[in-house]
């Protein structure tokens, strides 16, 4: 069992597209990170590479899964279109 060093709402955390990381300052310094395809399979704790404290991260399991299966669908969608197009 994990003690928090605190709970942060998914939407206090900075998100980088490119990395597909999530990331919230930590007190030491550094950063707590958890990564997109954590948070898909349902991690809720992000971690500080350069600290041992970790934080709780609360966040919709089912809407953030929802909302990814509804990205890729709609990605999916634009490429067969594109698909099409130049065929």
């Amino acid at each position: 069992m994990s003690i928090y060093h605190d709970e942060v709402e998914i939407e206090d955390f900075e998100y980088d597209e490119e990395e597909e990381m999530y990331y919230y300052p930590c007190p030491c310094g550094d950063r707590f990170q958890i990564s997109k395809d954590e948070l898909i399979a349902g991690e809720e704790v992000a971690t500080c590479p350069s600290c041992s404290l970790v934080v709780k991260v609360i966040y919709d399991k089912e809407q953030f899964k929802a909302e990814e299966e509804e990205e890729t669908n709609s990605l999916d969608s634009k490429l067969n279109h594109l698909s099409l197009e130049t065929h």
